[in-house]
């Protein structure tokens, strides 16, 4: 496995503990099923803000490949991730457990993915916070997400990472959908 969806979130709405805490998450949901001994990087940007620098998710992950917890490919290499090679759908995206995530035509929806992201995997500029303070913000802001089950628009093959934005709050992540799950890459330098 080198590819999840979390499990839970970090509980504290889109403050993550910024992106050294939600890699932490990553490392802690993988150990706890034997998959630990990787890096792990949640797909998250962090945007221009405050002096401190822009990281794009896509550069944060490695070159890939990557599979998920039932050896699926979800994509051969960084651009087939951001493009019409990946396998990122309801199906394939598995939390650390193997286990679906609920999507927008299940009973309880948490298809609200957030990733912080443009559609090529890069960060916004500093004008408009869409990455609740850099994951440390559970009030004000906004988040992009992504819906790992591309309810909204199946013909964008990057729904999965920019699908709209929610308040940064846990009741607001839960009102579209949401629980402040995110993705988490097993940092691969193929």
């Amino acid at each position: 496995m080198t590819f999840f969806v979390t499990s839970v979130g970090i509980g504290d709405g889109a403050n993550l503990g910024g992106l050294a805490g939600a890699d932490a998450h990553c490392l802690h949901l993988a150990n706890a099923v034997g998959a630990g001994a990787k890096p792990w990087h949640a797909y998250l940007s962090h945007q221009l803000m405050n002096g401190v620098g822009q990281i794009d998710a896509r550069d944060r992950i490695g070159n890939g490949p990557w599979h998920n917890a039932v050896g699926v490919e979800i994509a051969a290499n960084v651009d087939a991730l951001h493009g019409d090679g990946n396998h990122v759908n309801a199906a394939t995206a598995l939390t650390e457990r193997g286990e679906p995530v609920d999507g927008d035509n299940d009973r309880t929806s948490r298809h609200d993915i957030l990733t912080g992201t443009k559609p090529d995997g890069t960060s916004y500029d500093e004008d408009y916070d869409k990455t609740c303070g850099n994951w440390t913000s559970n009030s004000p802001g906004e988040a992009m997400v992504g819906h790992h089950d591309l309810v909204a628009d199946m013909t964008r093959p990057n729904s999965w990472n920019n699908a709209h934005v929610i308040g940064c709050s846990q009741s607001n992540l839960a009102r579209t959908g949401g629980e402040g799950l995110f993705y988490c890459f097993a940092v691969i330098e193929g």
